[in-house]
């Protein structure tokens, strides 16, 4: 049997960016802030702090990617707390986090959490007409996963 997340007209939506797509990132959230303003927004350290002048909307911020920031936003999808996530990642750069960006990106695959890399994903999924209504996310069930035999 199937199972499903219930995603509700009001989204949370979690906000990331490397240091040398911040300012892509916030022209981004510029162009959609009237889309953007009516969800509740969750982001990392700075970005959080960027946005949150850009938009003057209050933002929950959780810590720099790499002081534990992408692990706290992993738990949350973990928890189905995120419904869907705009991560402009620096695929040019690497990154003394990379191992922890890219389990946030896994987990975004794992529960099945919209994901976006760039701003031309990015304005796919906001222009979506499940941006604003309810979306029935379907859901892996893990539960043969969790009781398989361990050698």
């Amino acid at each position: 049997m199937k199972k499903y997340k219930e995603l509700k007209p009001v989204k949370t939506i979690a906000l990331v960016a490397h240091d040398h797509k911040k300012e892509e990132l916030i022209d981004w959230v510029n162009a959609n802030k009237e889309t953007l303003i009516k969800h509740r927004l969750i982001a990392t350290g700075t970005t959080g702090a960027l946005i949150e002048s850009q938009l003057n909307v209050q933002v929950s911020r959780v810590l720099s990617g790499p002081l534990g920031g992408d692990q706290q936003l992993g738990a949350m999808i973990a928890t189905g707390v995120i419904d869907l996530m705009i991560f402009f990642w620096d695929p040019m750069e690497s990154q003394p986090h990379d191992t922890d960006v890219k389990a946030l990106l896994r987990l975004c695959v794992v529960w099945n959490i919209p994901l976006a890399c760039c701003s031309a994903t990015a304005d796919f999924i906001i222009s979506s007409p499940y941006m604003n209504s309810s979306y029935k996310s379907a859901v892996t069930d893990y539960t043969d996963y969790l009781k398989r035999a361990i050698k």
